[in-house]
């Protein structure tokens, strides 16, 4: 006579069974996790938007970047490309994608070419860090290190404070580095700070090694991006790594305290929003 199998043992046959390492979904190994989030938001003109792009394209192809990518331990990374302006507009450009050689990085320049980039309101650099660090999830790849590389023209002015979400990223492991964009050309506006590498430095940048490469002058920032992955990607006391430090304009480093106003753009929004409608940054 035959024995009836409970079906709770059945159930419970199932759920180890799909616990088990070969019914796990594979992990791709990389030595970096990269979210490149390029602020697009409507102080910045068209031609600056363009100006962002070929430069991300130039520096992700550049030779030292290539090269810095070869001599990690794996000999890859994995990219994503976000835009981001307030906190309802982040948008991929191009999916998460490995990189280890000119091939695949051009595959990720000619993404990031398909359509012009978009444009929205208000400047949320809370929401994009958020979004940024959701994105880590569903990479499907697993780095030694993971960083989000984030650019803009302003101090954030929409969503939550942006020092508590960089707490929070930096908390769970994340490296947060900054590329503040302190041009005098595209739109002018009122919520421009003085000093937004300063504002960068106390309240956007952070984690292990955390750091920023100011952008005085577009002229400077196919330079400037291509110098900064190669400090993301190069180990920490690697030459490569050490000859882009040392350049000009000087890295800086992440501030040990806040020393300005880390809510300055969104007391600006406040203070000034009866002079112009919500189209504004």
């Amino acid at each position: 006579m035959s024995r009836r199998v409970p079906s709770w043992w059945i159930a419970l046959g199932g759920a180890l069974l799909a616990l088990s390492p070969s019914s796990a979904q594979a992990v791709e190994p990389v030595d970096v996790e990269l979210v490149l989030a390029v602020d697009v938001s409507l102080s910045m003109s068209p031609a600056e938007l363009e100006i962002q792009r070929r430069g991300y394209a130039a520096a992700l192809t550049h030779d030292t970047v290539l090269q810095a990518i070869a001599d990690g331990a794996y000999g890859r990374i994995a990219v994503t490309y976000v835009e981001w302006a307030g906190t309802t507009t982040q948008r991929v450009v191009v999916p998460w994608t490995a990189i280890s050689d000119r091939a695949d990085a051009e595959r990720v320049v000619a993404g990031m070419s398909a359509r012009p980039p978009g444009s929205a309101r208000r400047t949320s650099i809370s929401a994009a860090l958020e979004f940024a660090g959701d994105l880590f999830a569903e990479s499907g790849f697993k780095g030694m290190k993971r960083v989000v590389d984030i650019s803009g023209d302003g101090p954030n002015n929409q969503g939550g404070p942006v020092a508590a979400v960089r707490d929070r990223l930096v908390g769970e492991g994340i490296t947060i580095n900054g590329l503040p964009l302190m041009t005098t050309g595209g739109y002018a506006s009122i919520f421009d700070v003085p000093d937004l590498d300063r504002y960068y430095s106390d309240c956007v940048i952070g984690g292990p090694g955390a750091f920023m490469v100011p952008v005085n002058d577009w002229p400077q920032f196919p330079e400037a991006v291509r110098r900064k992955l190669v400090m993301e990607l190069a180990g920490p006391g690697s030459p490569r790594r050490s000859a882009e430090v040392a350049a000009q304009p000087p890295v800086l480093l992440a501030a040990d305290g806040p020393a300005v106003d880390c809510l300055v753009g969104e007391k600006m929004w406040r203070n000034r929003t009866w002079m112009y409608d919500d189209g504004n940054r």
